[in-house]
């Protein structure tokens, strides 16, 4: 028998952690056992101070164990989505496509906030059935569904980080409409602003039932994929807050109670409520609000019948340039921002920093201060001829590419269609329908 110190090398030599040793030292000198060179090679100590070893090192596991617990993961998903109406705009690009881009970008990394992990999911659509809420040409909506999501991937949408999808791919989103239609007092929808332009506009003879319900059906799209946060511009706000309401009327209907607890037990789902309410994203000022060439104070507009009015992403060189050349402006000399009495002083400055990203408001108004409107006019169009060779060679690969695209949207349909119809499982089960599982 020996001082515990005699033991300290072959105990290294097995390896024996450091605080095990610690606890075997503290233990021979309050209980003043010894240990044999025999015990220690065939691992036998004496039963007290084994027990006590033991007991000190299973504590020591199940404190390392309790301290290890997997983290929680929660998925934030984005939505939002373009009408393939007519050929994409300067307006679409900048104040929305761009920024979805921005979004993809700055979310792709999960992130972790009060020991939760989040990671966020991108659903970009190209909204086809609200593309047909007003008269369209049957010939003309397969190109230009297709020629949208081609400029979603040309302009920097990955299908890597990202999921691109035609919205009529997703039958869920036409059943929860009417789910929803059904759900949503008609009041609602008669405050809704859009509608009463578009109606004002095209005639109310020729305006059908969708055009007053496809905020309903918008509120769908959002609804579908628990969206809890919706990049929008400022005339975007109202059909979100509706889509808010909704969610609140439903859950007071049909999620409440016990006959909905045993409704989803019998389902196999959880008994929370059916929607994530959503919150708005609003869109970066820079290029929220894109302005018409002819009329400053009027939104840049697929819908106007001037083409001149707008500048499309996949112009030609020239015609930009003549486009920009002929763009109502004003005869005062020197450019500024923020004057009311000169709006399309404004739109055009807008557009000229949207297409030239680094550059301050301060730095272009130094520049531009003292210029005519001979002298901006070919700044601005080289600039934005600049901004958008890139995009529209990038297009014209994907456009030419047949497979690849639909590959793209095939995936994208697939993963929207898994999310989509857990969401409608849910709508109906809340409602009482019975199961069609």
């Amino acid at each position: 028998y020996y001082p515990i110190a005699h033991y300290k090398p072959i105990l290294l030599s097995m390896k024996v952690p450091a605080v095990t040793m610690a606890a075997i030292t503290l233990l021979a000198r309050a209980s003043a056992f010894s240990i044999s060179s025999t015990s220690i090679t065939s691992n036998t100590f004496t039963r007290s101070a084994a027990t006590s070893i033991v007991r000190f090192m299973s504590t020591e596991t199940e404190a390392e164990t309790a301290t290890v617990k997997p983290m929680k993961t929660k998925t934030r998903r984005i939505l939002s989505g373009v009408q393939p109406t007519g050929s994409l705009h300067l307006g679409n690009y900048l104040g929305a496509i761009r920024q979805w881009v921005e979004f993809q970008d700055r979310e792709c990394e999960p992130k972790i906030e009060e020991g939760v992990k989040i990671v966020t999911e991108n659903y970009f659509c190209v909204v086809d059935l609200h593309a047909i809420t007003m008269p369209h040409d049957p010939r003309d909506l397969e190109e230009s569904t297709l020629s949208s999501a081609a400029l979603y991937l040309a302009a920097g949408i990955d299908p890597e980080k990202s999921k691109v999808f035609i919205q009529s791919h997703v039958p869920a989103h036409s059943e929860l409409c009417w789910l929803l239609n059904c759900a949503t007092p008609m009041n609602w929808l008669e405050r809704m602003i859009q509608f009463k332009d578009k109606a004002r506009k095209a005639g109310t003879d020729s305006v059908g039932v969708g055009l007053f319900t496809y905020p309903i059906l918008m509120a769908a799209d959002i609804l579908l994929y628990q969206a809890d946060r919706v990049p929008v511009g400022e005339d975007q706000r109202q059909h979100l807050e509706l889509a808010r309401d909704i969610v609140r009327r439903w859950t007071d209907l049909y999620n409440q109670g016990g006959p909905f607890k045993k409704r989803c037990k019998k389902a196999g789902i959880p008994s929370y409520p059916t929607f994530t309410e959503p919150e708005a994203m609003i869109v970066k000022e820079g290029g929220a609000r894109i302005m018409s060439l002819t009329d400053g104070t009027s939104k840049m507009s697929k819908s106007d019948a001037n083409d001149n009015s707008r500048i499309n992403v996949l112009d030609p060189p020239k015609v930009i340039r003549d486009k920009i050349k002929r763009c109502k402006t004003d005869t005062v000399v020197g450019l500024e921002w923020g004057n009311p009495e000169r709006p399309e002083a404004t739109n055009l400055l807008s557009i000229y920093q949207a297409v030239q990203p680094g550059r301050t408001k301060e730095d272009i108004a130094e520049e531009v201060k003292d210029m005519s409107w001979g002298e901006f006019k070919p700044l601005l169009a080289e600039a934005v001829v600049a901004h958008l060779e890139p995009i529209q060679i990038r297009y014209h690969e994907v456009r030419g590419d047949e497979e690849y695209l639909m590959g793209v949207l095939k995936q994208g349909s697939d993963s929207a269609n898994e999310i989509a119809s857990k969401t409608l499982k849910a709508a109906r089960v809340a409602m009482g329908f019975v199961s069609r599982d």
